[in-house]
């Protein structure tokens, strides 16, 4: 498959099955380099069928209707994810009632969360919970989070929502919750493709005493379908130093704590 036209054809159709796609795999996919793919998701993003992050590229904006698949994002700005998450991990105080979102930099600050002692954590994330009990598993009940899942019906990104899950997290309060965006601007606030999912994190936010969102640098300016919180909710905003300054700017003045992670 060596025509310019049929590479991209494959590559949107990859990003249209699995919500993104990267570099190295579309290279050993396609057996080309890595400038010529390169070059792909240059002509890609400039007619507005792709965005362009690091490693890769995801649908553009025009199409977030369209919800990328855990596995999908995984891969992802995975240094800043976990710049993130350490710093994140860092602000959960032992014997805390925490709530983790779905998502994947959420995820990683879970996985940083399960040493912390006394911790009960609740979550509407299969992959968050999965962490929690095989950690349980292998080191006896006791040594792992109390976990607590929401229930509710499962989305392409994992994450449980619906009536049910709604009404238990209505029902509880935490001391913090760790949220995860799809989305972030300046106008639109935190946003997610998946208008069930938007509700859901509503409801995890209107829990919460304390609000820390997680977010790298390539979520700000996009703009998924359904909002769920506007910036001045956010009690802190974690991101990674890639974030742009004009970006920065308005974070400090709108959240009440900015906490840029250094990814080196």
């Amino acid at each position: 498959m060596q025509l310019a036209q049929q590479r991209r054809a494959f590559i949107l159709e990859a990003i249209r099955r699995d919500g993104a796609v990267r570099v190295a795999d579309l290279v050993e996919r396609l057996g080309v380099s890595d400038m010529t793919i390169r070059r792909d998701l240059d002509a890609l993003a400039a007619r507005g069928a792709v965005e362009k992050v690091y490693g890769g590229a995801v649908a553009a904006s025009g199409t977030r209707g369209e919800e990328p698949g855990f596995d999908a994002k995984a891969d992802l700005q995975e240094g800043a994810k976990a710049a993130i998450a350490a710093t994140a991990a860092a602000l959960v105080e032992p014997g805390a009632v925490v709530a983790v979102s779905a998502g994947t930099t959420a995820h990683a600050v879970a996985a940083r969360l399960l040493d912390v002692p006394g911790l009960t954590l609740l979550t509407n994330s299969l992959p968050v919970a999965e962490l929690v009990r095989t950690a349980a598993r292998e080191r006896g009940a006791g040594a792992a989070p109390a976990l607590l899942l929401t229930g509710g019906s499962p989305t392409p990104s994992a994450a449980l929502v619906g009536p049910l899950a709604d009404l238990v997290i209505g029902s509880l309060h935490v001391d913090l919750l760790v949220l995860g965006a799809h989305g972030v601007d300046e106008r639109a606030g935190l946003t997610t493709p998946n208008l069930a999912e938007a509700q859901t994190n509503r409801a995890l936010v209107a829990s919460a005493r304390r609000v820390v969102v997680v977010a790298d640098h390539s979520k700000w300016g996009t703009v998924g379908l359904s909002g769920f919180a506007p910036l001045d909710r956010i009690d802190c905003f974690v991101t990674d130093d890639g974030l742009p300054e004009e970006a920065r700017a308005v974070l400090t003045d709108t959240v009440g704590e900015l906490l840029v992670a250094d990814r080196s």
